[in-house]
């Protein structure tokens, strides 16, 4: 299943990128958050893949399609030509980060991990009513204000998009 799940991130990345239609590239980046998903909820992870299913597949890429329609986005195919120079820096930024990419992991001393999957106790395992409280709290450990200044950054994304689309 790892297998599946990897190759699905990685083709629908690929895509993603390779595309000329930004509401394809919208779409093929909502299989990668649900391939994303779905390596949460194999590994055991079942809050942190509901999260990713609801918030980014099910919000962000709703929020994404709903701007590119609104502002005409999706019309835009082919609009930009792409030069030689464009795709010769493009090359050269990519092999600039791929080298920085495999110079930090030749050099990482990575440790030996064990074969076997460490046996968690029942004071290790976090409960859903801890993250909730610590989510909706405004104490030491409280999400709150980051929680709201994200509701509010949202919000503004909405209205900005319906004056981009009023004035068109």
């Amino acid at each position: 299943m790892f297998v599946i799940l990897a190759v699905l991130i990685a083709c629908s990345a690929m895509a993603t990128v390779l595309t000329k239609s930004i509401v394809r590239a919208a779409t093929y980046l909502l299989f990668v958050l649900l391939g994303t998903a779905g390596m949460y909820f194999l590994m055991g992870y079942t809050f942190l893949g509901s999260v990713q299913v609801m918030v980014y597949a099910g919000g962000i890429i709703v929020l994404y399609v709903f701007s590119i329609l609104l502002t005409e986005g999706g019309k835009e195919e082919g609009v930009f030509k792409r030069t030689v120079k464009d795709a010769s820096w493009g090359l050269i930024l990519s092999l600039v980060g791929f080298l920085t990419f495999l110079g930090v992991v030749l050099s990482h001393p990575f440790r030996s991990l064990p074969l076997s999957a460490p046996s968690e106790t029942a004071s290790a395992v976090t409960s859903i009513h801890s993250i909730g409280s610590n989510m909706l709290s405004t104490g030491d450990n409280g999400y709150l204000l980051p929680f709201e200044a994200v509701s509010v950054l949202l919000l503004a994304c909405i209205v900005g998009a319906l004056l981009i689309a009023r004035k068109r």
